[in-house]
C-alpha cells in the first residue's frame, strides 16, 4: 500500500474518532437530538428516491445510509428502536407534506 493511501486512511480514522468522542459527550438527550433531525432528512431522501409502496426497501435504505453515518451508535442501538425513530420521522415527513407545498414538491421530483 503506498504511503499516500496509509496517510489519508489514517487521517479518516483519526476525524471518526474525533467525531465519536464530540458525539458521545453530548449527552443522550442531544445525541437523540442529532439522530432524530438526521432521520427525518434520510426519510425524506428514501420517500424521494424510491417513492410510494416501497416502505421496507426505503426502511432498509435509510438503516444503512445510518450505518455508514452513525456506526458506533448503530453498536447501542437496536433495529427495533431504530424502526421506531423512523416511524417518528415518518409522522414528522407527513405533516410537513401536508403543511408546506415546497416540502410535498420537493420530494414529488
Amino acid at each position: 500500500m503506498a504511503l499516500d493511501n496509509v496517510i489519508l486512511i489514517a487521517v479518516i480514522a483519526i476525524l471518526i474518532g474525533i467525531f465519536a468522542v464530540w458525539f458521545f459527550r453530548l449527552g443522550k438527550e442531544k445525541q437523540m437530538q442529532i439522530i432524530k433531525e438526521w432521520l427525518l432528512l434520510a426519510v425524506i431522501k428514501a420517500e424521494k428516491e424510491l417513492g410510494d409502496g416501497t416502505g421496507q426497501i426505503k426502511l432498509r435504505y435509510v438503516y444503512d445510509m445510518f450505518l455508514d453515518k452513525f456506526r458506533y451508535i448503530s453498536l447501542f442501538i437496536s433495529f427495533s428502536q431504530f424502526s421506531d425513530l423512523v416511524d417518528l420521522a415518518l409522522i414528522t415527513m407527513k405533516d410537513m407534506i401536508t403543511k408546506n407545498n415546497q416540502v410535498k414538491e420537493y420530494i414529488q421530483k
